[in-house]
């Protein structure tokens, strides 16, 4: 063997010896440190890594959000049927002050029924087509309380109720075909007369607060009647 070749042998040797110095040392070093071993890390790439540090608080902030909303929807819950108690209380308030409708303060309430007293002063067939624009008719009196609560608020002024005679002289009829012969009647004294065949066709309630027959191109006042909104 030439020199070159004892040499790169020598080299050689010198390799193994301390590579095998080197791992006897690692050893060494792990069994007096055993954690090292153990470390997941050690083995664990970058990436992985990283990626946990980020889900973890990403599921932390989900179960917080699962949390908060369950606590609102709670919350909501335990509120409705306190809310829709207040509802119905407002809505019977209202059905207390307004049993008409809230929407419709300018009528009256009597003994289940609503009734409208007209600001303007018109003929008896004008006053007859407002009561039916506010889905109404003229009132047809049916008994003693019912006129005196009208008298009481027709305040000395005259006002059209639906009881005429404009289809034939002398036979009175309710607007509603209510039998006028066995129905209540509160007739001045000496009314109807047709006041000297003028054509008096139209009753109303008068200042006094008994009926009046007077010529239907009258202006005068109305009163509306109709039932309570369902």
């Amino acid at each position: 063997m030439g020199p070159v070749g004892t040499y790169k042998q020598q080299q050689d040797e010198a390799y193994l010896v301390e590579s095998g110095a080197a791992m006897a040392q690692t050893e060494t070093e792990w069994k007096q440190q055993p954690w090292l071993a153990r470390r997941p890390d050690a083995y664990t790439p970058w990436w992985k890594q990283k990626s946990f540090l980020v889900l973890f608080p990403l599921l932390a902030l989900s179960y917080l959000l699962i949390v908060v909303l369950f606590g609102l929807v709670l919350s909501l819950g335990s509120r409705l049927p306190s809310q829709v108690t207040k509802l119905h209380n407002q809505l019977q308030r209202n059905m207390d002050f307004y049993p008409c409708g809230s929407r419709s303060r300018e009528w009256e309430y009597f003994d289940g029924r609503c009734y409208y007293f007209g600001i303007e002063a018109v003929p008896w067939h004008t006053a007859k087509s407002h009561c039916e624009e506010r889905n109404s008719k003229l009132v047809v009196i049916q008994d003693e309380p019912e006129q005196n609560f009208i008298q009481s608020q027709t305040k000395g002024e005259r006002y059209w109720i639906g009881l005429s005679d404009v289809n034939v002289e002398g036979e009175w009829k309710w607007i509603d075909d209510t039998d006028y012969r066995t129905s209540y009647k509160n007739w001045k004294s000496g009314e109807p007369n047709d006041h000297g065949d003028h054509g008096e066709d139209c009753a109303q309630v008068s200042s006094a607060g008994q009926w009046n027959d007077l010529r239907c191109n009258t202006a005068s006042f109305y009163v509306c009647e109709k039932p309570l909104p369902s």
